[in-house]
């Protein structure tokens, strides 16, 4: 347990994380990713070249800092990373790797003027409670995963059993376990780590389930990203018979038992783990409401299914909007950006639903305006973002 004294200092370099955090966190994976390779697989470096990992780390800094004294107020910050570093495995040796860099980022960019011995004993103490708390969390979890029905842990290899084409984006990877035996049953809104090797280099990934993982094989559906090493080697090269491991499911963004009308809207790839949240849905009964905006029609993933499912079952209304029409594929229901009035339209009339958005963060940022201008209780609406967390303010 940190003392007064120590708990006293943190909160005073507050200030200092608030105007140069983000320049000591760039400074702290770039010294940490160059000096220790190993660790290098467990991040993206799409993330660090774009600055959305430094910021995310500069505001989780900021935000322990800030509630030093009353951990609980750091909410569902905590949950996100233990499943996020479960689903990458995690481990405790790890842990002093980062601690080490990150004092030595404080003392380097801060200078050791205001780096004082009492500064950087006081954050290496805060660093230690933390990274207890998350250690005992992830071997809890860790534990869990591999005592339940089909769970493992660690890497697992898996078969890719079937690929297919969703869009002009999106590919579709279905895998079983090569040792044949059963999967952990992931719950609706998860995601899956995956582990491999490109020219001999290993790479980590999270990628979102986009179907409920009940018939022995797990499905995920990546976009191919420009920049994107991963995804671009999972759609050239990656193919029916190959192998690679998986790491067993996690992630806290799940759907929650619930009878009330189910609202589900999604931006691009962002459409993957609502997939499985509305076959959940509709097999408890539930109404759902299904929104999806893409750039346009040849971008689309999942349509067929979606008509497929509204044509099938009358408790499930299907909603497109396009940004642009592609003068090709069949029309969208609206063509622009989606509005309040649009989004008004298309919610069930009674606004006490359960919603939940995703995809890029402009679009979750005005998906979350509009649902609290139509009504929708804050506390009914939720996100959750595929890369490092960051504030939609």
């Amino acid at each position: 347990m940190l003392n007064a004294q120590d708990r006293a200092i943190v909160k005073a370099t507050v200030p200092l994380l608030e105007s140069g955090g983000e320049a000591l966190t760039t400074h702290f994976y770039t010294m940490m990713l160059s000096e220790y390779p190993e660790v290098r697989p467990l991040f993206n470096q799409a993330h660090q070249a774009s600055g959305d990992q430094p910021r995310a780390l500069a505001n989780g800094v900021l935000m322990y800092a800030r509630h030093i004294d009353q951990l609980e107020q750091l909410g569902g910050l905590v949950s996100t990373i233990i499943n996020k570093h479960v689903a990458l495995q995690i481990l405790p040796e790890h842990y002093p790797i980062v601690g080490r860099c990150l004092l030595r980022a404080i003392e380097e960019v801060l200078g050791k003027d205001i780096a004082t011995a009492e500064v950087l004993a006081a954050w290496g103490a805060a660093y230690q409670q933390l990274a207890d708390i998350l250690i005992g969390a992830e071997e809890g979890m860790y534990q869990q995963k591999a005592e339940a029905v089909g769970g493992w842990r660690g890497a697992r290899a898996f078969k890719l059993a079937k690929r297919v084409e969703e869009s002009s984006e999106i590919v579709s990877f279905y895998f079983t376990p090569v040792d044949g035996e059963a999967i952990l049953q992931a719950e609706p809104g998860q995601y899956i780590g995956l582990q491999l090797f490109i020219d001999g280099v290993e790479q980590r990934r999270n990628y979102s389930l986009s179907a409920l993982s009940d018939g022995g094989e797990y499905r995920i559906s990546v976009k191919r990203e420009p920049q994107g090493q991963v995804s671009n080697y999972l759609h050239e090269q990656l193919q029916v018979g190959d192998t690679l491991n998986l790491f067993p499911p996690s992630g806290e963004f799940t759907l929650a038992a619930s009878s009330k009308p189910l609202v589900l809207i999604s931006g691009g790839v962002g459409i993957t783990p609502t997939l499985a949240m509305a076959e959940a849905a509709l097999a408890s009964g539930r109404l759902v409401h299904f929104i999806h905006c893409a750039r346009n029609g040849a971008v689309h993933a999942f349509r067929d299914w979606a008509d497929g499912v509204a044509a099938r079952n009358p408790r499930f209304k299907r909603f497109y909007c396009y940004a642009e029409d592609d003068g090709v594929s069949p029309a969208a229901d609206a063509l622009g950006m989606l509005s309040r009035d649009q989004l008004g339209q298309w919610l069930p009339q009674e606004r006490d639903v359960d919603a939940y958005f995703l995809g890029p963060k402009g679009f979750m940022a005005a998906v979350k305006k509009h649902l609290k201008g139509l009504g929708v209780p804050e506390g009914q609406s939720r996100y959750e973002f595929f890369g490092p967390a960051a504030a939609l303010e």
